[in-house]
């Protein structure tokens, strides 16, 4: 986590795989570059979450820094409590559970976190009676490894938003007292919009959030069980501020659907969304990059149709020869109106739920025509799938063909409203699964060869990154008939 990804967000993905085709060494490189950091080991950009507990903390009155893992050694002597965040520690989450599924390789952030946790640096600050305390998105992995847990000495698990209880547990750290193993932050200990701060450090690249939680209630994923707030423009400002101010080349503004930002519940608005535009332009400048996080699909064609806010933000605010696409990941999750129905039904709204793939479709077009190149999600595996519906989303991703885009496959994970099912896994797959598997590879190698060249990477100190890219993209090329081979084999057995 403690990487930019040479500045570019889409290439965090390859970083919850394993090394395929090169040395671990160059796989990180590519991936996971090391982020520059002061003499202390104090990195220039950081996690955004973990930005937001420094933040609660230094407001505190306490002593708190972020400090990238290589560096820990450096203030073994000094600490007190050591604080965790990951996206995906022991690679349970997609796509990594995916990548290890299909491959039977350990992903490389599996193997980092093992390493960090097994470190001298760890080790020593352990036997001096450090706490350890471990949250972020990924906090319900500890739940699967109870004995790494135990064997490593860590103390809490934080499992949820952590702004409103994060300095009752240090205060007790500090007092050496005993620590709660497992807390879980509930709808009613969330932080409301006064509670949460402004970061103190630049994020890595320029992530800024403009909204928490999401009103749609998809069954398979844990955002939809945190309430809906609005950050207020001033705040996010400052924090564009705070990255600017630290020289990043770019933002990205962050919410489940940034162009829900103050919407009319799932509908957008569309002055909302362009004086968050303007405002933020403003303090970035011509030559800085902006993306979004996230978007949903029936918010990019509601949006369109309505106001032709689409076309309006990139054609008269975003775009120039400096901005010549934006960025965004959306999620289609499946072409199958009757799973879409029993999974995600407000996922579509304000459409109805039997229009999902016309909606995936259109919102395609509309993303297309502007010049917003999206990384779209499609899980596979949910509870009660059938081979039909398997066989609805590889026609769905066959009438993207047309639509400049990144698709990656994902396996269900039980997470959310879903979380008591069963993993899904390679043993699994059926040979529509395959078949949907290389509908997502085909069009999205056909897409990465043209926005490379035409888009992303494009300045000459990439070249090393390019290179690297697109002998990867050969690679893989050479490996998917074996893997197919392979996997055909499974299912035959």
């Amino acid at each position: 986590m403690m990487s930019n990804h040479h500045g570019k967000e889409f290439l965090g993905f390859v970083t919850t795989g394993p090394p395929i085709g090169m040395p671990e060494s160059l796989w990180m490189r590519l991936a996971a570059p090391r982020i520059r950091v002061d003499e202390e080991g104090k990195p220039r950009e950081a996690p955004y979450g973990m930005r937001k507990i420094e933040a609660v903390l230094r407001d505190a009155g306490f002593n708190a820094a972020i400090i990238d893992p290589d560096h820990l050694w450096k203030h073994v002597d000094s600490m007190k409590v050591l604080m965790l965040s990951h996206h995906d520690y022991f690679a349970y989450g997609p796509p990594s559970s995916e990548w290890w599924s299909l491959t039977g390789l350990e992903p490389v952030n599996r193997r980092s976190f093992i390493r960090l946790m097994e470190s001298p640096a760890v080790r020593r600050a352990k036997e001096k009676g450090v706490k350890i305390i471990a949250g972020g998105p990924a906090a319900w992995q500890w739940l699967y490894e109870l004995e790494l847990m135990e064997k490593w000495g860590v103390d809490t698990v934080v499992d949820g938003e952590g702004e409103k209880i994060v300095v009752e547990l240090v205060e007790k750290a500090l007092r050496n007292e005993k620590l709660p193993r497992y807390v879980y932050v509930g709808v009613g200990d969330v932080p409301g919009v006064d509670e949460i701060p402004v970061i103190k450090g630049a994020s890595v690249n320029g992530l800024v959030e403009v909204m928490r939680g999401c009103p749609r209630g998809c069954k398979f994923c844990s955002v939809t069980l945190r309430p809906l707030r609005f950050i207020p423009l001033e705040k996010i400002l400052a924090e564009v501020d705070v990255n600017i101010r630290a020289g990043l080349k770019g933002i990205i503004l962050h919410s489940e659907d940034v162009l829900l930002y103050h919407a009319d519940g799932v509908k957008p608005r569309a002055d909302p969304v362009v004086k968050l535009h303007v405002e933020v332009l403003k303090r970035i400048g011509e030559r800085r990059s902006l993306a979004w996080s996230h978007a949903s699909l029936a918010a990019v064609k509601y949006a369109e149709e309505n106001y032709r806010l689409i076309s309006r933000l990139m054609n008269e605010l975003v775009l120039n020869e400096h901005r010549k696409f934006l960025g965004v990941e959306v999620g289609i999750e499946t072409g199958s109106v009757r799973l879409a129905r029993e999974i995600m039904r407000a996922k579509a709204s304000p459409y109805p739920v039997e229009e999902w793939p016309n909606i995936v479709e259109d919102a395609f077009r509309i993303m297309h025509e502007n010049k917003v190149i999206p990384a779209a999600t499609v899980i596979l595996g949910f509870p009660g799938e059938t081979p039909d519906d398997v066989v609805e989303t590889i026609e769905l991703i066959e009438r993207l063909k047309p639509y400049r885009s990144i698709i990656v496959p994902m396996f269900f994970v039980p997470m959310g409203a879903l979380k008591r099912d069963k993993w899904f896994l390679r043993e699994h797959l059926k040979r529509e699964h395959i078949d949907a598997l290389l509908a997502m590879y085909n069009h999205t190698i056909y897409w990465a060869e043209e926005i490379l060249r035409g888009f992303y990477l494009k300045e000459p100190y990439y070249m090393p990154v390019r290179l690297m890219l697109r002998y990867f993209i050969r690679y893989v090329k050479k490996q998917v008939d074996k893997y197919v081979g392979r996997l055909e084999e499974i299912i035959k057995s």
